[in-house]
């Protein structure tokens, strides 16, 4: 730049002399030619030279202090930690849901009150399902007074059947107790051969008779066994069916499936629910946990088990993170955190906001820049830092880690700098900040 305005200065003292010498003699031609081309050239250099200087010149503005905010580096210890409201809720929590759907007709406790398991809640009418349950019960019943009548006909027949078996018994033994004594008559020569074959032809018709009618009526009972047994089993299984049918014509009563607190139960009369939909739930008395809405910046950054600490009017309390849930809604995920003593002071109650506080990893020593609304217009690769009271120039800078309060500098800025904090949005695209005071 002092080249130009050098070169500048040179044309006009040319210029000068010529006007000059133009006073002492006759201008010739020639002058006028070169004051012609003095006279263009002049104006075409002074432009260019105020082109050259706006384009090297750093871009710069105006802002009063007092809409800034400037805050000087330091160095400190670097809590790595991540702040957040958590909410109080029970550890445990069961759902109380309808089994039968239907109609609300009657509602026996209100939400808030103290239930023990198999307290009625509330009662559904649904004429369709008891109709239902009726038709199946009726035909179940059906079904078991047919198989006992079969059964009791079995049963008769075999009855008969041993009534038959006595009398054949019967028979074989008097043929058998006749033809001994035929046999010894007749070997006495007191009884005829005719009457004495007759007796040996009933004895073998009686013994062949008894033995085939045995095989056959064993082999029968055994068969009439087998369906007795499976008709017993069969009436067995359909009287679990029916005693299953009526324990189900109870779930039209909603009842306590644990002891605890009842919650969110504000059913309706005449409200329709379907089946399996939830009317409440029962918050188990076994303590309390944390359950905290995060940012998704901070999904890879937490883990199961790290520690923290949470602070009340009664105290502060070490607690754990105990579940994540991976899934990220609006930006935000899930986490449950539980407190690592039981004895919690009574001041804990149900649905309580808390700052809790979860350590990342130890603390160090680091460079620090306090946080600021400059982040969002740089992403932190730079910043405005003052090098006097009056002026701020940007400059790069490296960011590592970061908690509520400070960003971790890694390279850029040192310990005593003076930095802008405040947002850049109405002069990022600047070099230079002038401070007015």
């Amino acid at each position: 730049m002092p080249y130009i305005f050098v070169f500048f200065l040179a044309c006009l003292s040319l210029y000068y002399d010529q006007t000059r010498k133009k006073m002492d003699k006759l201008i010739q031609p020639k002058n006028k030619k070169v004051k012609k081309m003095l006279l263009i050239s002049i104006p075409v250099i002074l432009i260019i030279g105020l082109t050259l200087m706006n384009l090297t010149r750093k871009k710069q503005v105006n802002i009063d202090r007092d809409s800034l905010i400037i805050n000087e580096i330091k160095k400190g210890e670097f809590e790595d930690v991540i702040l957040f409201n958590s909410t109080v809720e029970p550890k445990t929590s069961v759902l109380v849901n309808v089994i039968q759907g239907g109609s609300v007709s009657e509602v026996f406790v209100e939400s808030g009150q103290q239930v023990k398991e198999g307290t009625p809640l509330l009662k559904v009418y649904n004429p369709n399902a008891e109709l239902n349950y009726l038709t199946q019960e009726t035909a179940i019943v059906e079904q078991i007074n047919n198989l006992r009548n079969i059964r009791v006909s079995i049963t008769n027949q075999q009855l008969n059947l041993d009534q038959q078996l006595i009398s054949i018994d019967n028979d074989y033994r008097n043929a058998k107790r006749q033809y001994k004594l035929d046999t010894t008559l007749y070997k006495k020569g007191v009884v005829a051969k005719n009457d004495f074959d007759r007796s040996v032809q009933e004895f073998s018709f009686q013994k062949k008779r008894s033995d085939v009618i045995k095989k056959s009526v064993t082999e029968e009972k055994r068969n009439r066994n087998t369906q007795l047994s499976r008709i017993n089993t069969s009436i067995a299984n359909m009287q679990k069916s029916l005693d299953l049918l009526r324990k189900n014509k109870e779930n039209f009563v909603v009842k306590a499936p644990v002891n605890g607190l009842l919650s969110s139960f504000n059913p309706v009369l005449g409200q329709n629910y379907n089946q399996g939909e939830s009317v409440g739930k029962i918050d188990v008395l076994d303590g309390y946990k944390l359950v905290a809405n995060v940012d998704e910046y901070y999904i890879s950054k937490l883990q199961e088990n790290i520690k923290g600490t949470v602070a009340t009017n009664g105290g502060n309390y070490n607690i754990t993170l105990h579940k994540i849930y991976p899934e990220v809604v609006n930006g935000r995920f899930m986490i449950d955190l539980l407190f690592e003593s039981d004895s919690l002071s009574n001041d804990i109650k149900r649905g309580m906001t808390l700052k809790s506080k979860v350590f990342l990893s130890n603390n160090s020593s680091a460079i620090l820049l306090p946080k600021g609304q400059f982040f969002h217009e740089t992403n932190g690769q730079w910043v405005f830092v003052l090098n006097s009271e009056d002026r701020a120039v940007k400059r790069n800078i490296k960011l590592g880690r970061e908690n509520p309060f400070y960003y971790e500098i890694i390279n850029g800025l040192k310990e005593g700098d003076r930095v802008i904090t405040s947002g850049y949005e109405d002069f990022k695209d600047v070099e230079e900040v002038n401070i007015k005071n």
